[in-house]
């Protein structure tokens, strides 16, 4: 209480004495008291505003440290009041702010500079789902009010404050989807916490799960999936009674899956994939009878399926069991009543019948059986799935007739069926399923002709029917397939022309009707297919000659026309073609010169053997004989005119470097030899480092050959020191050699003006007139591309090593766009130029079309690139 207060207060008293109903001292002293608590109240009030007047220039100072956008966004925050319609604030009635709620406002900055102790009367925080960085502020945990924290979908990174585990009234926290790291605070357990809610998903969290987890009393969602914890699952995580979510997937644990998650009798999800988890399913699962997702899959696990787990039937929706090594049958009561929607147990070692309930399955969305030793006929073992998406049982031993019920499906979009014993004829109704992106019935033995009614299949992509016993024609009704991008027919008894229609498949990529028995020319309007990498006509009786046209197939990459009845020449075009990595023109009827092009000169002898009269440059065939009509005398004045001024110029040079040595032999004291790498000294004696890389690769043989690019052969080299080098060697063609110079440049000025952890180092150049070549660091870990294509590469490439790509690639092109003195444009990123060491820290390599940007001005750049990489936008954009 202030003077003034007291002051005004002795004026009441001193009046009331002149009432005769207030002149006893009691009744005095009571007035005295009330008046004091009224004046009391005030002065708290009062206070309370002065606190709650701090936050306005707490928030309006953290304001100030966003950028200009985030500025623009919290323009409403101005004056001294934040409960006075400031965007995201919420007050209560006493004029408190309790609320801040920013979700999605895109803010950038960090919270360095947010006076988070002025906010005592917080309860509820959500920044999430912007693009705040730094570390979360230790103060967070001087919140005592606060119930809700929601930092999700930022940058923060460092570790998580174990601070916050004194927040006791803390019943929701969500740090998911950020760049931490370190280990889960065991502060943030107990019995004293509140927390109903746990999500600290998609970060780079360490070591094993907190101990103190066991003793959650009142948590019912737990989510600690994709980070890189260790260890076992706690036989206890939380409250039997409470626990509804726990997602533990994307981690490494380790160890069995506890028994004792069986008692967990109120559990809705539960998510234990992608880990390394061994044993045997546990039976006590099958307790849990509110379970409605059960995922397993990509873990170590073995042993049969547990017969208690078809106690699950009952609200189980979704069950992955695949990528494990379980044997046995699969679960016989699995759709006992009809509730699954996804089943998933493919790649395993499952065997026996399939189970009868399947076909009780009405609400099926997705079912992967694929990868098993699945026996029986399965003719009529499906219904009719109105939800069905996604269907394959290829790779298994069924056979029996393919069900006319899949064209009733009317959702399906895939059904993969290949790699079993499947006879009968492709049903005709199946031209019915409009949705159908993927058909495979490889392998199989089926029969009878291709129905022309899947030529009405619009959103058709993937068509596999190879090595089946098919017959009769391709069905020209195929051209009006416009977004087929795959067509593979192989392995049949296909019979006459190739349709011309085909042509019309502008997004094809993949064309393969090898191994029938085509006949007639291959047709002109092939050659319209821009799109197309892969061309196998092996193995028919297609007669006539290659169209000139051959050239327009820019991203051909497989040619194989072998063993037809081609006549002709090889059309000069083929030059053309570079993007072509591997070819086949044996045994036909070709003749004369093959193009003196790097694909024939790589290609093995049998590519090109038994031909009618094939002559060139290459290994294995004779050398073209000269025009008869050329003068030999004519020709010996033009070879004295080339080797007289080469031997004069040769003769000068080596004069040259012989005085330069003898120099500098005088000037230079001999040194202790040391060992170092001989490209420390490549300016010094770059003739023995030369020699050294022409030795390593035995005069660029093809046994060495580790790529290929659009300009040149990457070959690996070991040099004598034991240094392991890439050497990139650009192809001497002539009608490409301006192009390839440039590019040759390009690459040397990019790569020796940048340094960066994920940009490949360049070591040296050689521009000799027999070799031009670059020389780069070794990365032994192959392309994103060979990754992506191997199946078990792609396996082990996982999720986080994904992440971490990404963000290595971004940071090099950042680094390249905004930290160079002159920016520069890669312009050809493609899978095929991000190279991974053996710790799949990526690499950014080819820069043979790198641009570069002249500051303080427009900058514009035509096509370069590899097809279908290119950036959109990429043409005419002013940079």
């Amino acid at each position: 209480m202030n003077l003034f207060s007291y002051g005004i207060l002795n004026d009441l008293l001193a009046k009331m004495k002149s009432f005769p109903l207030l002149s006893s001292f009691k009744t005095i002293l009571i007035f005295h008291n009330l008046m004091l608590m009224l004046l009391l109240a005030g002065t708290i009030t009062t206070g309370s505003g002065n606190c709650n007047s701090m936050v306005a220039p707490a928030l309006l100072n953290w304001k100030t440290t966003l950028n200009d956008k985030s500025r623009k966004l919290l323009q409403s925050w101005v004056g001294p009041d934040p409960c006075n319609n400031w965007t995201g604030i919420a007050c209560n009635n006493k004029s408190f702010v309790i609320s801040i709620n920013l979700d999605r406002f895109r803010l950038r900055g960090t919270l360095d500079h947010f006076n988070i102790s002025s906010l005592t009367s917080l309860q509820s925080l959500n920044l999430s789902n912007n693009q705040l960085t730094g570390p979360i502020p230790f103060r967070l945990g001087e919140l005592c009010s606060l119930e809700s924290l929601d930092l999700s979908s930022n940058r923060f990174n460092g570790r998580i404050p174990p601070s916050l585990g004194n927040l006791t009234r803390l019943h929701y926290l969500s740090l998911h989807d950020n760049a931490l790291f370190g280990l889960v605070p065991t502060e943030l357990g107990g019995p004293n916490s509140g927390l109903v809610d746990l999500r600290l998903s998609a970060n780079h969290l360490t070591g094993p799960i907190p101990s103190s987890f066991e003793n959650f009393t009142r948590i019912e969602r737990l989510h600690l999936h994709t980070n890189y914890l260790t260890g076992s699952i706690l036989s206890k995580l939380g409250n039997p009674e409470t626990l509804i979510d726990l997602s533990l997937y994307y981690n490494r644990l380790t160890g069995l899956i506890p028994s004792s998650l069986g008692n967990y009798s109120k559990l809705v999800t539960l998510y234990l994939h992608q880990n390394q988890l061994s044993g045997s399913i546990p039976p006590a699962l099958g307790k849990i009878k509110t379970l409605v997702d059960l995922a397993l899959s990509v873990n170590n696990l073995t042993g049969s399926f547990p017969e208690e787990l078809n106690n699950l039937t009952g609200k189980l929706e979704t069950l992955w069991l695949a990528s494990n090594k379980l044997t046995g049958r699969l679960p016989a009561r699995i759709c006992d009543r009809g509730s699954l929607r996804i089943f998933s147990a493919n790649n395993n070692s499952f065997s026996g019948m399939l189970p009868s309930t399947i076909r009780n399955c009405s609400r099926l969305l997705r079912l992967r059986i694929d990868g098993n030793q699945i026996t029986g006929n399965v003719s009529d073992a499906f219904g009719v799935y109105d939800d069905l998406e996604y269907v394959d049982l290829s790779y298994n031993k069924l056979y029996g007739k393919v069900s006319n019920n899949w064209a009733r499906c009317r959702s399906l979009m895939a059904l993969k069926m290949s790699n079993n014993n499947f006879s009968g004829v492709i049903p005709d109704n199946l031209g019915d399923s409009d949705q159908l992106q993927e058909i495979d019935l490889a392998s199989n033995l089926l029969t009878g002709e291709i129905p022309i009614s899947l030529g009405r299949l619009n959103s058709l992509i993937y068509l596999f029917l190879h090595d089946n016993r098919l017959r009769g024609s391709i069905p020209r009704e195929f051209g009006k397939l416009l977004n087929l991008g795959t067509l593979n027919l192989a392995k049949n008894a296909l019979t006459g022309a190739i349709p011309s229609e085909i042509g019309d498949c502008s997004r094809l990529r993949i064309l393969n009707f090898s191994g029938n028995y085509l006949r007639d020319v291959i047709p002109i309007k092939l050659m319209r297919l821009a799109e197309l990498q892969v061309l196998d006509l092996a193995d028919n009786s297609i007669i006539g000659g290659l169209p000139l046209e051959f050239g327009k197939l820019k991203r051909l990459e497989t040619l194989n026309i072998s063993h037809n009845n081609l006549t002709g020449s090889i059309p000069s075009t083929f030059i053309d073609l570079s993007s072509l990595i591997t070819i086949d023109i044996s045994y036909n009827e070709l003749e004369g010169r093959v193009p003196n092009i790097h694909i024939f000169q790589l290609a093995p002898f049998e590519a090109i053997e038994n031909n009618k009269g094939l002559c060139g440059d290459i290994i294995g065939i004779s050398e073209c004989r000269l025009n008869k009509k050329h003068n030999s005398k004519n020709t010996m004045a033009l070879r004295i005119l080339i080797i007289v001024p080469t031997m004069c110029f040769l003769f000068v040079m080596i004069t040259g470097i012989l005085f330069i040595r003898l120099s500098k032999e005088k000037k230079i004291e001999p040194q202790e030899s040391v060992n170092i790498s001989p490209f420390a000294i490549w300016s010094y004696d770059g003739k023995m480092v030369y020699e050294s890389i022409i030795e390593a690769v035995e005069n660029f043989n093809s046994n060495h050959i580790i790529g290929f690019g659009g300009c040149g052969t990457v070959y690996g080299a070991e040099l004598p020191t034991g240094e392991v080098v890439a050497v990139k060697k650009f192809n001497m063609l002539e009608d490409d050699e301006l192009l390839n110079v440039k590019s040759f440049e390009n690459e040397i000025r990019a790569l020796t003006e940048i340094r960066h952890l994920n940009i490949v180092k360049l070591y040296g150049f050689c521009s000799h007139p027999r070799h031009m070549f670059l020389v780069y660091e070794f990365i032994n870990g192959g392309t994103l591309r060979t990754i992506l294509n191997d199946v078990e590469k792609a396996i082990e490439f996982n999720w986080f090593k994904r992440v971490h790509a990404i963000k290595g690639v971004a940071d090099a092109l950042s680094y390249m766009h905004h930290d160079c003195l002159q920016p520069i444009i890669h312009r050809d990123l493609s899978s095929s130029n991000i190279l991974f060491d053996l710790e799949y820290i990526p690499h950014l390599s080819d820069f043979g079309t790198a641009k570069f940007l002249k500051a303080g001005s427009s900058n514009w750049t035509s096509f370069a690139g590899t097809y279908g990489y290119c950036a959109p936008g990429m043409k005419l954009k002013p940079m």
